[in-house]
């Protein structure tokens, strides 16, 4: 098991100093930093090749984190967008080819924040799995994971239920296209969490954490020790990636719905602390 945090713990905006942040959570005891994939986009190849240097210099994994926009959404029912959204992830995996990243993680079936002016579940499930096909050959051939992220109701319409993401998985058939669980949602959503770890059993291929107040692991009431038992139960191997929001205001803010300050005044150096005292949380109980 190799554990995480995404950049955005510290930022109020979907983008970060992704050397500045690799050099950080190495020193707080991380394995792997989690970044916004669709910054790899609006990157020159050079600077993700010494971003990538960086990294494996630091013995530091990065895993990328995408939720795409409406104009990109796969599960559309305009052919046009469907094919922008295709596209718009194809590319962002050949940066991660070059970046030597193989974990993409996401909404990637459909587009994140949803409007749901689409309510049509079954047309838009059917879509996604056939997007989810044609990339999947994409990440297939790249050794990229897809990792479809599972989000409560208030967020997609599509997938709420690790139940769904297995089902929505087999039909799409490929071994490289897996299961995001995430604390968080399935605290909203599932009836109990460690029996839905045990339902996506080896198709779980990431796991997000943090507390049902979007809180650091350890700043909640999460059954922490149960889910840690449930991982080990299936033998789970991959990345634990914290996925912590504390932080009022900015893009990310309105996003999350971060609507308060969730930290307590915490300066940068507080909020390191805070993380490596979660990392230990987590070995503690996943271990």
């Amino acid at each position: 098991m190799r554990f995480g945090i995404l950049y955005a713990y510290w930022t109020r905006e979907w983008s970060g100093d992704y050397l500045y942040y690799a050099k950080k959570v190495k020193e707080l005891g991380f394995d792997i930093l989690e970044i916004s994939a669709g910054d790899l986009l609006r990157m020159h190849d050079s600077e993700i090749s010494v971003l990538r240097d960086l990294s494996k210099s630091l013995d530091l994994e990065i895993s990328c984190n995408i939720g795409p926009p409406k104009q990109y959404d796969v599960a559309s029912s305009d052919p046009a967008v469907r094919a922008a959204g295709i596209q718009f992830l194809t590319d962002i995996m050949k940066k991660m080819d070059l970046l030597d990243s193989r974990t993409l993680v996401g909404v990637m079936y459909t587009y994140w924040p949803n409007d749901f002016t689409d309510l049509d579940k079954p047309a838009l499930w059917s879509r996604g799995v056939e997007s989810c096909q044609v990339m999947g050959k994409t990440a297939q051939a790249l050794g990229i994971n897809m990792c479809l992220e599972v989000v409560n109701r208030f967020e997609t319409p599509v997938l709420n239920t690790a139940e769904e993401a297995v089902r929505f998985c087999h039909e799409v058939g490929n071994p490289n296209v897996q299961i995001l669980l995430d604390t968080f949602h399935m605290n909203i959503e599932e009836d109990n969490q460690a029996d839905a770890i045990r339902t996506a059993g080896t198709l779980l291929g990431h796991l997000h954490v943090g507390e049902g107040n979007r809180k650091l692991p350890g700043q909640g009431s999460l059954p922490w020790g149960e889910i840690g038992q449930a991982l080990r139960d299936i033998g789970y191997t991959g990345g634990v990636v914290m996925e912590p929001f504390v932080l009022q205001g900015g893009q990310v803010g309105r996003d999350i719905k971060v609507w308060r300050d969730l930290s307590g005044g915490a300066d940068e150096k507080q909020l390191d602390r805070a993380a490596a005292a979660a990392l230990e949380t987590l070995k503690r109980n996943f271990l």
